[in-house]
């Protein structure tokens, strides 16, 4: 996979697999390639941000507890330090 930035500094892959057209009800369809790498299955449900200036990020929302649980799991060790 080539090289990317993760949210949390780390060396992460990131591919265009291919785009995605918005439908009169404003679905959109994931292509498979990007399903089949991320292992999203029907019945999934997927974590929606939006920022004005940035975009869209959809990501399982397991991604965003990963982040919590650093975050969390860092300010415990700060704490401990204290």
């Amino acid at each position: 996979m080539a090289a990317g930035k993760h949210l949390l500094g780390k060396a992460r892959g990131s591919q265009v697999v291919g785009t995605a057209k918005v439908g009169e009800k404003g679905q959109i369809v994931i292509p498979k390639e990007a399903r089949d790498l991320l292992g999203i299955r029907p019945g999934d449900t997927l974590l929606v941000l939006v920022d004005p200036d940035s975009g869209l990020v959809v990501s399982k929302p397991e991604v965003l507890q990963d982040v919590a649980d650093k975050i969390l799991g860092n300010l415990k060790k700060g704490e401990s330090e204290t």
